[in-house]
């Protein structure tokens, strides 16, 4: 049980107070724990990886011969993908070859901009449900919304010299900078409190189970 249980939290622990005390003591001998416990996450970070790597082969393998026929093709691209990247990667020359450069310009590449070009539809689709002026709070954002996007059009000084303009400026610069702190100040609170969670050992979600 203490090397299932109490020996990683432990582990968990040192590793994080090292790196805390090395952020607030520049002292050498702190340096170099810091130093060690990096090259150490490096390497469980590249071991995670192969695991990954593996776990999505494995799986795509077995849903590809065992899974539901309509859905056998899409696993098979995945699997072929897949190895087929790995093989030109460690090829001479690596991310630099003829092979692996011609996956990342002519498939990889092309596939992202589909998506983001597919997800742009369903931003406007929840754009309109959110812009609908049903409250108070609904038209404000709705003419707010407004102002931004007129203002970064050329169409928008058309019509009104600078005012739309700066008017956008102060929302983006004023408003919307002020939403954002108050989102990254949340959210650090929130990583503060979930690390001490981590390194008092309250929080164990990552041991599985727990």
């Amino acid at each position: 049980m203490f090397l299932k249980r109490q020996l990683p939290l432990l582990i968990t622990a040192i590793a994080a107070l090292v790196m805390i005390f090395a952020y607030f003591i520049p002292h050498p001998v702190v340096s170099g724990l810091r130093d060690s416990a990096q090259s150490w996450y490096l390497v469980v970070a590249a071991f995670t990886m192969i695991l990954g790597i593996l776990n999505l082969l494995i799986v795509s393998i077995n849903r590809a011969t065992k899974g539901a026929k309509k859905d056998r093709f899409y696993h098979w691209v995945t699997v072929v993908s897949l190895l087929g990247t790995i093989f030109f990667g460690f090829l001479k020359g690596g991310m630099d070859n003829s092979g692996f450069d011609f996956i990342f310009k002519y498939i990889y590449t092309p596939l992202s901009a589909t998506l983001f070009s597919l997800l742009a539809f369903y931003v406007a689709s929840a754009s309109f449900r959110a812009f609908r002026a049903k409250s108070t709070m609904a038209t404000i954002l709705l003419l707010t919304a407004f102002i931004v996007m007129l203002g970064q059009v050329p169409l928008g000084q058309m019509l009104t010299g600078n005012i739309i303009p700066d008017a956008t400026n102060w929302i983006m610069n004023v408003m919307n900078m002020a939403g954002q702190r108050a989102v990254l100040i949340g959210a650090a609170l929130g990583i503060i409190a979930t690390s001490i969670k981590i390194i008092l050992g309250i929080e164990r979600s990552y041991l599985g189970g727990e």
